[in-house]
């Protein structure tokens, strides 16, 4: 009987009585990878692969180091690159011909086959001169049948004082499904080395986390034996070697200044329930200039000393300290010296080397931006992150912006001249804003969820109180006021999802619709008109609350969006803190839908409304190449008023247009519905569809130490009303019916904006230029405006 041992910890995994002999890369009889200089002049042109029935090639292209001059948008031997360098001798060098590599690349494209199963793969090399110097190098493939795994199964497991943790542990395994015995799963799917590693890593975890400190991966061997009747199946059996019982020792904290000097000049112990058991001790020490106290360090420990070993704990311990965003981790070990811990005792000691940064710091900011027109502002922040000792951090910000506004914007909405028809013309300005700011954030929960601070889904968590005021020009209306006061808990459960829930976010606004908007609907409608009145009571100051949870799950880079995917759903009601204080406060027993204005910020009562409100947002990544991208984007928002509500807060509706929305329209421009926004009367909407699409690929690398991307965009959505919002003029018609989301009718009020843009990525920063044509205008139709809408913007669309 035929058996073979699986090494799962060594980059190549499997190991057969074979050789690999490369000696075959030539299709010209060249039996040597020697060659003179003159075949060292071969520049490589194509590279092909052919046999592959069940690898992409692109799989494989990333696989070989033989690689051809850069391919301009992806296009087969248009290198322009490599043709400045042949003119110039700027631009990329050849690719030369390395026959040695590629005797490696077929050694790295067999070991792959294997690694899927492939056992009988073979891999040779065809090189055809078909110009002088210029070759195209092709890797012809034989995969052979691929071999399955026919039963998994596991022997060595430690005895657990808890019944439930051995079928806790096989029902988390990879192969889980079908039982064969307390011990064995059916499998019956196809071999794959990575798939039996990351069991193999997920059996060490286990045994760390459970006591079994000294564990390795050589601890864990899996062994495969085929199957009598099929020689491509294999028995798969983890053997296991758990070693011994560890628990965790004494914990020894040192904490340096922002100097690091090393002079620890005061120290505390904590010892007993509920630091420790008997006879263990928390010892930390630090220096005063750290300014910390000790009761912060001693809560970040995540487990408790003498009792079991855990390493999942443990590294919670690491992680609490590195989220406490006021120190830096130095080093963390199970040893004094750092290296590897002492096995031979029965308990573990922790060591943590931490070192806080410089407590105060004040940045300053200029910013570009382009809303309505192109702007430019500035900010100043100070910080202080380690106040109270506790890392509670606080930030204290200002910031202003100016943006210029062409008359050719200020014109949509300026008022019709009653003898020609058009719109009276009226000269740029200058729209103006500021904000000031205060943060307030710790490193923790606090009431009412600090409950939860020690639970297993609680990676990390902060809480943020922040208090901001505002005042803004906006085309449709100006801001006069806007207070916002929100109370926030974040909960990081792990490197993919994040809880945000906003238990109290109140908001007290007061705006004025622009004087053109104003003198617009005046002269459509009349001074005295019920519709005038009905579009100013959105422009009334307004009180509104809302509570919140939102579920981030993201698997990418924030910066580079150039793999993975990121999705946010959220879930609001509104409007109950007003309607609490209008029942019970201001008039108790009686339901006004007003409250007076507090502080005297204006004359008038403030009003509210109570709604539900839901988004969705998904963005995928997809790949294609070392250098190409495709993403792609889904948005649907849905917002209703409840109870005697008639609206939605006008801060609340959503709204679409803009560089960072659907490109080729304006901020806040588009929609609702196919009503023209020179006709819109009530801003915003209550239900949002939108998708988008980009596809990037880079043309240019390191150039002004930057990757140069040209972009394909193509953006569709728009804003409708929603079922329950009216407005009826003095006739009693309907107004609102072109901006009402029908579901018969919809699709044809989509608008769509497509365009070609570029990309300047740096490692930190991406700066963006699109040049967007409206495929689809509502007030024009398919492709009949051919105007080029500028925009730009700092880091990617989506």
């Amino acid at each position: 009987m035929r058996h073979f041992f699986i090494s799962l910890g060594l980059p190549v995994l499997l190991f057969f009585a074979f050789q690999i002999t490369p000696d075959n890369v030539s299709a010209q009889n060249t039996s040597s990878l020697d060659q003179d200089n003159t075949e060292s002049e071969k520049v490589v042109r194509v590279i092909r692969f052919s046999g592959n029935r069940d690898v992409r090639n692109g799989t494989l292209r990333t696989l070989v180091r033989t690689d051809n001059n850069r391919e301009f948008l992806g296009i087969p031997r248009f290198t322009p690159w490599y043709y400045l360098w042949r003119v110039f001798r700027v631009g990329e060098s050849p690719a030369y011909l390395d026959r040695e590599m590629v005797g490696n690349d077929i050694e790295r494209i067999e070991v792959y086959y294997e690694n899927l199963g492939y056992f009988e793969a073979s891999v040779d090399t065809s090189i055809i001169e078909y110009r002088e110097n210029r070759v195209e190098v092709s890797f012809i493939i034989d995969e052979g049948p691929r071999s399955e795994i026919n039963t998994v199964s596991y022997t060595g497991l430690p005895e657990f004082d808890n019944p439930d943790r051995i079928p806790g542990f096989l029902g988390d395994s990879e192969f889980a499904g079908d039982f064969l015995n307390d011990s064995t799963f059916a499998v019956n799917e196809p071999y794959e080395v990575q798939k039996l590693r990351r069991e193999q890593t997920r059996i060490v975890n286990f045994l760390k986390n459970h006591g079994y400190a000294a564990v390795q991966r050589d601890s864990v061997r899996a062994l495969a034996k085929p199957v009598d009747d099929d020689p491509n199946a294999y028995d798969i059996l983890f053997s296991i070697r758990p070693g011994s019982f560890y628990t965790f020792g004494d914990v020894h904290i040192t904490l340096s200044g922002p100097e690091g000097e090393g002079n620890f000049d005061q120290s505390e112990e904590f010892s007993g329930e509920p630091y420790t058991t008997s006879g263990h001790t928390i010892y930390i020490s630090k220096e005063s200039s750290a300014q910390t106290r000790f009761s912060l360090l001693n809560e970040q420990i995540r487990y408790t000393p003498g009792e079991m070993f855990d390493q999942s704990a443990y590294l919670r311990s690491v992680n609490s300290f590195q989220n406490l965003g006021m120190l830096l981790t130095n080093r963390f070990a199970l040893s004094e010296e750092g290296s590897a811990p002492d096995y031979s005792r029965s308990d573990i000691p922790t060591y943590f080397d931490l070192q806080t940064i410089p407590k105060h710091s004040i940045r300053a900011e200029f910013f570009g931006m382009r809303r309505y027109g192109f702007g430019t502002g500035v900010g100043l922040n100070y910080n202080n992150n380690n106040l109270r000792g506790r890392a509670d951090n606080l930030t204290l910000g200002i910031n202003t912006s100016l943006e210029y506004v062409t008359s050719n914007t200020l014109s949509e909405i300026s008022p019709i001249d009653e003898e020609t028809g058009e719109r009276s013309q009226t000269g740029s300005t200058i729209f103006q804003s500021y904000e000031v700011r205060a943060e307030y954030t710790v490193p923790r929960l606090n009431f009412p969820f600090q409950v939860f601070r020690d639970r297993s889904w609680v990676r990390s968590a902060r809480t943020r109180y922040a208090l901001s005021y505002s005042q803004s020009n906006q085309l449709f209306f100006d801001i006069n006021s806007d207070i916002r006061f929100n109370t926030r808990y974040e909960i990081t459960h792990s490197d993919r999802f994040t809880s945000l829930f906003d238990l109290i976010e109140m908001d007290i606004i007061d705006t004025d619709p622009s004087s053109q908007f104003l003198q617009n609907l005046e002269n459509q409608f009349g001074e005295q008109s019920i519709v005038l009145a009905r579009i100013n009571e959105d422009f009334r100051p307004q009180f509104s609350s809302i509570i919140r949870y939102t579920l981030r799950n993201r698997n990418t880079n924030l910066i580079k969006r150039n793999f993975g995917y990121s999705s946010e759903f959220s879930a609001a009601i509104g409007g109950n803190v007003p309607y609490l204080l209008d029942r019970f406060v201001f008039s108790p027993g009686e339901i006004k839908q007003t409250l007076p204005s507090p502080f005297g910020i204006s004359s008038n009562a403030l009003s509210y409304s109570r709604f539900l409100k839901f988004s969705a947002d998904y963005r995928r990544y997809f790949d294609l190449t070392d250098n190409t991208v495709f993403a792609l984007r889904g948005f649907a928002g849905f917002a209703q008023p409840i109870f005697d509500s008639e609206s939605i807060p006008l801060n609340r509706r959503f709204f679409a247009g803009g560089s960072n929305d659907i490109r080729g329209w304006n901020p806040f421009r588009l929609g609702p519905g196919s009503i023209s926004p020179d006709e819109v009367r009530v801003p915003g909407g209550e239900v949002k569809l939108a998708a988008y699409k980009e596809l990037r690929q880079i043309f240019m690398r390191d150039v002004l130490n930057a990757q140069w991307h040209v972009a394909w965009h193509t953006d569709a959505g728009n804003v409708w009303y929603g079922p329950r919002s009216s407005l009826l003029d003095d006739d009693g018609n309907e107004l609102l019916n072109d901006g009402r989301f029908y579901i018969d009718r919809f699709y044809n009020q989509i608008a769509v904006g497509s365009g070609f843009g570029l990309r300047l990525d740096w490692e930190f920063i991406v700066a963006r230029f699109d040049f967007t044509f409206r495929v689809h205008d509502l007030d024009r139709g398919w492709f009949e405006n051919r105007r080029g809408y500028f925009s730009f913007g700092i880091g990617h669309s989506f």
